[in-house]
């Protein structure tokens, strides 16, 4: 099986005040194509950092970086950008959609960072709603949806353009738990069905069954979890 995602020996830190906080010491990770990771850990312990690595929205001060097949660490910020809208979708806890645009046209931004015309573009986004299950509201802004819609808006501007790899950032943070599970399970389904690769930090056990594996961050290394074959649905509370 090929590597989506490998991180060689990264490294980083943030200033605050007049001290060095050391977030990620010498970290390694590996991995395959298709596989679907949780990221756990303590608050500040540098998941959401290396999540930010691995989808080139930061850069590490040590170490090598490459996403399918490609040096994101050495990007220039143009490079980063047009490699970013063809390699990587972002779902974030809070939804980030345009709040005077509709769920259709939010879904297709990260298409107008391609050379796709108009047609095309609309095939693509119509697509992507029809498999998070929101053909019939593309006309609806975020403030006509309910949280978990908007989720799946976010979601499906994720995978418009087809990605390489899918970084979700507490994706299920904001929803009650049948919600929760809901998009979990869309994730799932992207993941076995499409065969796209998955790295999702949460502080959720429940969501983090869900993945194929488990990686536990603390004080900026790296723990193996436990490897799940299977997942029984969880049950949604009320």
């Amino acid at each position: 099986m090929s590597v989506a995602v490998q991180v060689e020996q990264v490294s980083k830190h943030y200033k605050r005040g007049g001290e060095t906080v050391e977030v990620l010491q010498r970290l390694d990770l590996d991995v395959a194509a298709g596989e679907f990771i949780a990221l756990m850990g303590p608050s500040g312990s540098g998941k959401s950092t290396l999540l930010n690595l691995i989808g080139g929205l930061d850069r590490p001060d040590e170490g090598r970086i490459t996403v399918a097949g490609e040096r994101v660490d050495s990007m220039t910020e143009g490079q980063l950008t047009r490699w970013r809208s063809r390699h990587v979708g972002f779902i974030f806890q809070l939804y980030n959609l345009m709040p005077k645009l509709t769920a259709e046209a939010n879904v297709e931004l990260p298409l107008m960072l391609t050379k796709m015309n108009s047609k095309a573009r609309a095939e693509h986004v119509a697509t992507a709603l029809k498999m998070v299950g929101l053909a019939e509201r593309a006309r609806h802004k975020p403030s006509e949806l309910s949280g978990g819609q908007q989720q799946r808006v976010a979601i499906a501007r994720a995978i418009v353009a087809d990605p390489t790899l899918l970084v979700c950032d507490e994706p299920t943070g904001d929803l009650d738990r049948r919600t929760a599970i809901e998009i979990l399970e869309l994730l799932r389904l992207l993941n076995r069905e499409l065969g796209k690769t998955i790295v999702m930090v949460t502080h959720d056990p429940q969501a983090a069954r869900y993945a194929t594996r488990q990686l536990y961050v603390d004080k900026g290394q790296l723990c193996e979890g436990m490897h799940v074959e299977h997942v029984e649905p969880m049950e949604a509370q009320a």
